[in-house]
């Protein structure tokens, strides 16, 4: 921030500059963000004379909604940021911003705070986010000279340019046609001086010749010396007037040259600009092509995605299936277990039954033996005595553990039942035999120990499709 802009702070000459004594919101200034016709600034001059206080009239139109940060600054033409300015003044707040109408507003700046030199500088508006929304013609601080020429830089400025430049030529041709018509008057002034001065020659001769010449002699003499003497007065006349002319047509041809200078300059500025706009649109054109690519390219990947997202879908579906299932299964293998071991339970009540059985029929038989009048054969069946073995049939009173195969028949359940189908079998089918049923209606998966029912075969094929998918 410049001195003069902390000097113009303190000095509370805006409404709202007592409010902040901090810098003004600036920022990088991009042409394509600002927006200058958005504030207009009205009545400013070409030149303001230095030492006096000068006043900034502007126009706030329908587009920009003036805020409290709004700022209004000078800055010297050429500037690249709003951070450049000279000075500044914080733009008035208005009270009713609800008017549709354009709004005339204005800002006086003191002498102390202008600028000093000569240079050119404008006006600009600047937002509370440090954006432009105006700037004004430029203009500078000296004393208004007929020879200020203002230099311009846009194309309608140029042919009006190119149009004084056509009139100054034409004035300078009309110039040089009367510089010529001087001249040839001046030839004709020189001719008649010469055309005098032989005639003063001839009357001095004749003077020489008439000594005592009448007064009408003397009178048309000294008429002549009269005339003589304007005639050179015309012609110095004419020598100022053809000197000051040649200054003038220097001072045009002069100008000219700057002009053409000028219009040289903005030509090379219009080619670079061509050239720049024509290199952005083929950035532009490359650009476009990449996003065109880009674009397909999200295509390609957006379509995998759904393919990879709906074979995920139908994958997530089939393993909550086999999770399903196999819940099913381990409550099939639980409830089979809780079986086995109820007829386990039940094998083990029999066993201890058996042994209790055993041993009253041993007492039985012992208080039997110490009776002499009691006769074994008549207390077993003739079928069963016959079918005893000669080694049981030498004993008195036979063998009290030995029980025939039809009696453990009909006497000891079969234990021996499958898990799965549910078939009973006999106490001589080989454990062998046994396994090999069991297992005829068991699967097992090649690729992990799990293992499923014959039953549940739908089950064992979307395990095994599973293992493919591995």
């Amino acid at each position: 921030m410049s001195e003069a802009s902390r000097e113009t702070l303190s000095c509370g000459e805006s409404p709202v500059m007592d409010e902040a004594f901090d810098e003004p919101p600036t920022s990088a200034v991009f042409l394509d963000n600002c927006h200058f016709s958005q504030v207009i600034f009205n009545n400013v001059e070409k030149f303001y004379v230095p030492g006096g206080d000068i006043t900034c009239y502007y126009t706030l139109t329908q587009q920009i909604t003036p805020r409290r940060k709004d700022w209004v600054g000078i800055f010297r033409v050429g500037w690249k940021t709003t951070r450049e300015y000279y000075t500044f003044m914080w733009a008035p707040l208005l009270s009713d911003l609800k008017s549709d109408s354009v709004l005339q507003q204005q800002i006086q700046f003191r002498a102390y705070y202008l600028p000093k030199d000569d240079e050119y500088y404008q006006f600009c508006y600047v937002d509370q986010e440090g954006l432009v929304r105006g700037a004004s013609v430029p203009f500078q601080f000296r004393a208004e000279t007929e020879d200020d020429i203002l230099v311009v830089t846009t194309q309608g400025e140029v042919e009006e340019i190119e149009q004084q430049n056509k009139d100054l030529l034409k004035e300078n041709k009309e110039l040089k046609e009367s510089c010529m018509c001087l001249q040839k008057q001046n030839l004709d002034l020189q001719e008649q001086l010469q055309r005098a001065q032989e005639k003063m020659k001839e009357l001095e001769g004749e003077v020489c010749f008439l000594q005592t010449g009448n007064l009408e002699l003397r009178r048309a003499q000294e008429l002549q010396t009269g005339e003589m003497n304007s005639a050179k007065m015309d012609l110095a006349s004419v020598r100022k007037q053809n000197i000051k002319l040649e200054k003038e047509n220097q001072e045009l041809q002069e100008a000219l040259g700057s002009l053409k200078s000028s219009s040289e300059k903005l030509e090379l500025k219009a080619d670079i600009l061509k050239e720049e706009n024509k290199r952005l649109k083929e950035q532009n054109d490359c650009r476009d092509i990449e996003l065109q690519q880009l674009k397909e390219q999200n295509q390609e990947v957006s379509s995998e995605k759904e393919q990879l997202e709906s074979r995920l879908k139908s994958t997530l579906d089939l393993v909550d299936q086999l999770q399903h299932q196999n819940c099913d299964l381990t409550q099939q293998r639980e409830e089979k277990e809780r079986l086995f071991q109820i007829l386990q339970r039940k094998a083990d009540e029999t066993n201890e039954e058996n042994q209790r059985l055993k041993k009253e029929n041993n007492d039985l038989l012992m208080r039997l033996s110490e009776n002499p009048g009691y006769s074994f054969s008549a207390a077993v069946p003739p079928e069963q005595v016959q079918t005893q073995s000669p080694e049981i049939a030498r004993l008195v009173f036979g063998n009290p553990y030995y029980e025939s195969p039809e009696t453990h028949a009909v006497n000891m359940p079969s234990v021996k039942k499958c898990p799965l189908c549910n078939e009973v079998f006999s106490d001589d089918i080989e454990p062998r035999q046994y396994e090999d049923h069991v297992r005829s209606h068991i699967l097992d998966c090649p690729f992990c120990d799990e293992t499923f029912e014959e039953s549940n075969r739908q089950v064992y094929d979307d395990h095994m499709y599973c293992h493919s998918l591995e």
